[in-house]
């Protein structure tokens, strides 16, 4: 099989669905460790799965288990994130273009 052929918008947004859904159970799985004081997964790795795709997930994870709200300079770094995913994706789509 062509793996070019899979590059299907439903393939697309499957797999950012499932993206956002692991980076929102990351932020739960670090929340209950931040509770009981286990090992932790760092900032740095939350925001690269932010990074890659799962900013939704992220920004949802945040709100559902009130994780990292407060936290700086994360909150910043995210929130730079978006913004530039959101340029990213006009300028993609054409919109800066007209």
């Amino acid at each position: 099989m062509d793996p070019i052929a899979l590059l299907t918008l439903p393939n697309a947004i499957m797999a950012l669905l499932i993206l956002n859904l692991w980076t929102f159970m990351l932020f739960g799985i670090d929340k209950i460790r931040a509770e009981e004081g286990s090992w932790r997964i760092s900032e740095d790795t939350l925001l690269a799965w932010a990074i890659f795709g799962g900013t939704i997930g992220a920004y949802a994870g945040r709100a559902f288990f009130r994780h990292k709200t407060r936290k700086q300079p994360f909150s910043s770094n995210l929130h730079q994130t978006a913004i530039c995913q959101l340029f990213i994706a006009a300028f993609a789509s054409g919109w800066f273009l007209v």
